[in-house]
């Protein structure tokens, strides 16, 4: 189990560095980076990132949101919850969550830019999440007493608002 979490880390850190050095300032997580060591420090480290590592528009717009899929699948796979005497299996949610928020965009409720390679991607990292551990695990209801493991599922969904952009 602790090379699950050991993965998640790791995958929520390159989605970091990401949304810190390759997209827009206006992020919450950037904002926040930022007021830590200043503007002009920020600029000249996002420069030299910049020339030292250049990536491919695929990876710097549709990789984290695909990684953050592949952490919040590893995390959820294993809670359902009630809902109307029905047990939903909160392995499903990340990929709805994912559709769910491309489609908002497409219709403008949120910030961005609707992206069918968002989706695929994390259609594909939803599915590495989904398998990579072979077996049965026992599920447990979301809705019980709070744990580390299930504090852990719901912050990971929380994250997402720190790549809030903000207008």
């Amino acid at each position: 189990m602790r090379k699950i979490y050991i993965l998640i880390a790791l995958a929520l850190l390159i989605s970091l560095f990401i949304y810190l050095f390759y997209r827009t300032e206006k992020t919450l997580v950037t904002e926040v980076f930022i007021r830590l060591i200043s503007i002009n420090n920020y600029r000249k480290l996002k420069a030299g990132v910049l020339q030292m590592l250049p990536l491919s528009d695929i990876v710097v717009y549709s990789l984290p949101e695909a990684l953050w899929v592949f952490c919040i699948t590893l995390t959820s796979r294993t809670y359902y919850f009630e809902f109307y005497k029905r047990r939903i299996e909160c392995l499903y949610i990340p990929l709805l969550f994912c559709v769910g928020l491309e489609l908002l965009q497409l219709v403008h409720i949120t910030n961005g830019r609707f992206d069918f390679m968002d989706i695929g991607l994390s259609a594909v990292f939803w599915i590495l999440g989904r398998y990579i551990l072979p077996g049965k695990a026992e599920k447990h209801n979301l809705i019980t007493r709070p744990n580390l493991k299930m504090m852990v599922c719901l912050a990971s969904y929380g994250i997402v608002y720190l790549a809030h952009v903000f207008k």
